[in-house]
């Protein structure tokens, strides 16, 4: 099988949902949020990468090295969006060995490790470039569009069409298993909506039509359950 590493990225501040500490650290079941993630990602690499922001860095090294969880921690210097994070893997010991990465966000709180096989899995066995789980739910933060032929065409963050209210669509749950070479091309070239007209960051999601464009394979699968869905914006996501 191809070199896979893991990503997490975990340089949330927690300030939004009113934590004075690394949203990723919030406690899930009698275990923060991170850890669970590492648990169920362990399978796919021992020693996986997670981005942290230079004030949570001490905090999550301690709440790893009390828990006897090794990993590589790479700091995102300022919050310039998730596509500036996942370009911080380039920091990561692991990097230089990747051929294909599994990201997962890092305030998912309550992934299935059966969602993650199942994606994996489908991913290498497809020999694709960069595959995805999804859902179909009432209110979709980010909208999966397709073709006539079902394909992925692209996807669309919801805040940055400036519609004020989610629409029931097809949307990511911040899981995805890419080929390095190709998904950080695109994420180095200067690429309409390469920043978000309303957050300015450097997003993530907009590789996905230069990927199709360009003849890479591109599947979304629509795998995810119900508790796929959960993470942490604010307190209130978690009840």
């Amino acid at each position: 099988m191809s070199e896979l590493r893991v990503l997490i990225p975990a340089a949330g501040r927690g300030s939004r949902a009113g934590l004075t500490y690394p949203k990723t650290l919030y406690p899930v079941h009698g275990a923060p949020i991170l850890h669970r993630l590492l648990a169920i990602l362990r399978p796919y690499d021992a020693i996986p990468t997670v981005v942290v922001s230079p004030q949570g860095k001490p905090v999550i090294r301690a709440s790893l090295k009390q828990a006897g969880i090794n990993a590589h921690l790479v700091v995102q210097a300022a919050p310039r969006g998730m596509g500036d994070a996942v370009l911080c893997f380039e920091q990561s010991p692991a990097a230089g060995h990747a051929e294909n990465i599994l990201l997962a966000w890092g305030d998912l709180a309550n992934l299935h490790p059966s969602t993650v096989a199942s994606l994996v899995d489908a991913h290498l066995a497809a020999d694709n470039d960069f595959t995805f789980a999804t859902r179909v739910v009432d209110h979709a933060y980010t909208h999966v569009q397709r073709d006539e032929a079902g394909k992925v065409a692209l996807v669309r963050e919801t805040r940055e069409q400036g519609v004020s209210e989610c629409q029931p669509g097809e949307r990511d749950i911040g899981l995805f298993v890419f080929r390095k070479q190709p998904v950080f091309s695109s994420l180095r070239d200067d690429l309409p909506d390469r920043f978000g007209r309303i957050t300015g960051e450097h997003g993530f999601l907009y590789v996905v039509q230069n990927l199709v464009q360009q003849g890479f394979r591109v599947a979304a699968l629509p795998i995810a359950t119900e508790q796929d869905l959960v993470s942490l914006n604010s307190l209130v996501d978690l009840v």
